[in-house]
């Protein structure tokens, strides 16, 4: 009696598995990575994000990032922390890093690219002007209170003198086969960490604390935690 239903049951499992895969697997991901010219060298730091698009069947849903804000260790106590966050008309928003990569690839190539082609690109590509995420630095990783804007143009004036930014970038990675995909041939994980480095993080209201700090507006109507880290 088993032998008659295993071969229906086996199938059944793979449309189910591979269906789940077809919901869960990102659109694409990409490594954000930042660069920082200091005094006594250059600094860096990237993450790996997934942008994931609304594969249910209830279309509900929307596009989502996963992934971790850049943490960049500047040493002697500094630090700068590329936000998964944008300012769109003195309004803080989430969704824009959903399009980071699409948009910064657009912009060097000088035409539109299809969501759908994005795991098709290659190459490095800068990241500039309006695609660029919220910089912020803290006087102090562990007080979300010390937190400061951080202009692209004027790091200085927060990271001290002889400091830049000297480039933001983005890569499409491989996306890997979820749920597999914990590095190598499998695909580039999405990187994870923040919460070591920002301990508070796990409190909401600190999170919205380090965004007033910083003086970015709209910290109460939002998951404050996603401008940090989302899951």
């Amino acid at each position: 009696m088993f032998f008659k239903w295993f071969g229906p049951l086996a199938l059944l499992a793979a449309l189910v598995i591979g269906d789940q895969i077809r919901i869960n697997r990102p659109a694409h991901k990409y490594r954000l990575t930042v660069e920082v010219e200091m005094p006594e060298g250059r600094k860096s730091a990237s993450s790996v994000l997934a942008v994931h698009p609304d594969r249910s069947y209830t279309r509900r849903g929307q596009t989502r990032t996963l992934g971790d804000a850049v943490f960049v260790d500047l040493g002697r106590g500094r630090n700068l922390v590329a936000l998964l966050a944008h300012l769109d008309n003195n309004k803080l928003v989430l969704d824009d890093m959903n399009y980071v990569a699409l948009r910064a690839y657009g912009a060097a190539g000088g035409k539109r690219v299809p969501f759908s082609e994005m795991s098709r690109q290659t190459g490095t590509v800068p990241v500039k002007g309006e695609v660029i995420p919220l910089l912020i630095s803290f006087a102090d990783p562990v007080r979300p209170g010390t937190a400061r804007l951080v202009a692209p143009d004027a790091a200085e004036a927060v990271l001290g003198k002889g400091s830049r930014i000297q480039g933001i970038s983005a890569e499409v990675v491989p996306n890997g086969y979820w749920p597999l995909d914990f590095g190598g041939a499998l695909g580039e994980p999405v990187t994870r960490g923040i919460e070591a480095r920002l301990p508070w993080l796990k409190d909401e209201g600190a999170a919205a604390t380090a965004l007033r700090a910083a003086g970015l507006p709209g910290a109460e109507g939002i998951d404050a935690r996603e401008a940090f880290t989302r899951k």
